[in-house]
């Protein structure tokens, strides 16, 4: 066994054991008698008030990697835990570490051999799915995988959801007042199940899908043209390429007045100052990739005329801690975030460990805080851990569900350019109000969507005389004939009458390029490898 780290405290005597048989616990109850109210602040001593006084000594056991590849994820989580260990000083406890790296299984099995009340981990799902498998049904286990398949039996996570942001941000699409959106996705089994969510919270919220589309990661030429195709920059500038060529036509061939010229020499000007024709069939992009990847597409995106007046963007807490906010070409992106860090939690973070806290840091810390409870509270696990009411941690609010998974209470952040986003929304501060509507296990992958659009017709664009509408027919451009196909004029040409005299000739027309952490009540402790 790989004993890293032993606590033992001795300032303040408290004890106990809870009086229920852990062996009758029921994970699936839903607990819906109990009534749901302010969440449990977790940072303050009173969180302890409730708990037992008996002599018996408590076990966590910690499942993390404390080697290889991972040792860097593994020592945050290990950092947070230890501030939050040392922070509450309890007595009668033992904490061990057990290295997942080299062997998970050896690991998990020395680790369940001590019996602890509880364990904290392990980080990886298919670890996860090990230890609950593996386990006894009764004992709990709060991990930190994201990979809702892999939870439940009680086995909990702290990871942040996918399915929460993106059904959070969708919301905010449809408050917006967005009616059409495109998915941009990861080509990976992760971004298919996030696409899935998406394309759920639109049918409960209400806007449409116009289209789904996965991409390669970090391959620029793949996002090059996954962008030119959703842009339907192909088929916009064929349009425009036509309706100057009829423009020009009529005005060489046809026999006009002088207000008939006027108005068609007004539109080619018009037109010509773009490189593209008609507008796209949706208002919003969702992004639900990386920030590399996200601000490639938003780039070329924008080079291919989702001009960013009428097209706005959209991300998950994937942007969340990124430099998002500092890329001009991001400006107005909205995307949901965590809750900002405790300041003090960072302040004394810094000065243990000489080092900025990640968020699995804040995650470390707030998972030993709940184990603790749970070890030392008169209820038995399953009913202090699934308290509908919720905890609130240095990561914001959280709930645990007894299928797993949890809900976090998300803020909405914008990018502005200047490197600091702005707060649209704040995070919820309780969970009486319900937040989320889906389960990331409900939700089946999402397949490839082409773009919903009716195409783009020329004739729809531009305004020519009556007499020659039929002899200037245009073909419509455009990938998915989707609607029907009716003129709609979805650009307003303004026709400006002039007397004949004043008609413009000019045949020159080119295009434009376009908590609060109190430090004095760390006390001494003893520390075995």
């Amino acid at each position: 066994m790989n004993r890293f780290f032993t606590l033992f405290i001795s300032v303040l005597i408290l004890a106990g054991c809870a009086g229920t048989d852990v062996a009758t616990h029921d994970w699936n109850a839903e607990y819906t008698n109990v009534p749901t109210g302010t969440p449990v602040q977790m940072q303050y001593g009173s969180y302890y008030s409730t708990f037992d006084s008996a002599d018996s000594r408590h076990n966590i056991a910690v499942l993390l990697p404390m080697s290889g590849a991972n040792a860097a994820a593994g020592r945050e989580i290990r950092n947070g835990m230890e501030l939050a260990l040392l922070q509450h000083s309890l007595n009668q406890l033992n904490v061990d570490f057990y290295d997942t790296a080299t062997n998970p299984t050896n690991a998990i099995n020395t680790a369940l051999s001590t019996t602890p009340d509880i364990i904290i981990g392990p980080l990886f799902s298919n670890n996860a799915q090990n230890l609950r498998t593996t386990k006894p049904e009764y004992m709990p286990a709060i991990s930190f995988t994201s990979d809702a398949s892999a939870v439940g039996d009680g086995v909990m996570t702290m990871a942040l959801m996918p399915t929460n942001s993106v059904e959070l941000i969708v919301r905010e699409i449809f408050y917006d007042g967005v009616k059409n959106f495109i998915i941009m996705a990861p080509n990976n089994d992760s971004g298919k199940i996030m696409a899935g969510t998406a394309k759920r919270a639109a049918e409960i919220y209400g806007p449409d899908v116009s289209g789904i589309f996965y991409y390669n990661e970090h391959d620029n030429e793949n996002l090059k043209n996954i962008a030119e195709m959703a842009s339907m920059s192909n088929a916009r500038t064929s349009a425009n390429k036509r309706a100057k060529t009829i423009l020009s036509d009529i005005l060489t061939n046809e026999t006009l007045s002088g207000i008939e010229k006027s108005n068609l020499y007004y539109q080619l000007d018009k037109i010509s100052k773009s490189d593209t024709l008609g507008t796209l069939p949706y208002s919003g992009v969702l992004f639900l990739g990386s920030s590399d990847d996200t601000k490639t597409l938003g780039s070329f995106l924008r080079y291919y005329g989702a001009d960013s007046k009428t097209v706005k963007f959209y991300g998950t807490a994937m942007l969340d801690g990124t430099d998002i906010a500092s890329d001009y070409t991001m400006m107005g992106t909205k995307y949901a975030a965590l809750p900002e860090q405790n300041q003090t939690f960072i302040n004394l973070y810094q000065q243990t460990y000489n080092a900025i806290p990640s968020r699995l840091a804040t995650f470390g810390y707030d998972a030993a805080t709940i184990a603790m409870g749970t070890v030392f509270s008169n209820k038995n696990p399953a009913a202090y851990l699934l308290d509908p009411s919720g905890y609130a941690g240095i990561s914001g609010i959280i709930r645990l569900k007894p299928n797993g998974d949890n809900e976090r209470g998300l803020r909405i952040l914008m990018a502005n350019g200047s490197g600091t986003p702005v707060v649209v929304k704040p995070a919820p501060e309780n969970f009486i109000t319900p937040i989320y509507n889906i389960e990331q296990r409900h939700i089946s992958p999402a397949p490839e969507m082409s773009l919903q659009t009716r195409g783009i017709n020329p004739n729809d664009f531009i305004k020519i005389p009556e007499r020659y509408q039929r002899k200037y027919k245009s073909t419509t451009y455009g990938v998915n004939m989707t609607e029907p196909e009716t003129p709609k004029q979805q650009d307003t040409i303004t026709v400006i009458k002039t007397p004949e005299s004043d008609a413009i000739i000019d045949s020159e027309y080119q295009p434009v390029k376009m908590e609060s952490i109190n430090k004095t009540l760390i006390d001494s402790v003893e520390l075995n490898e």
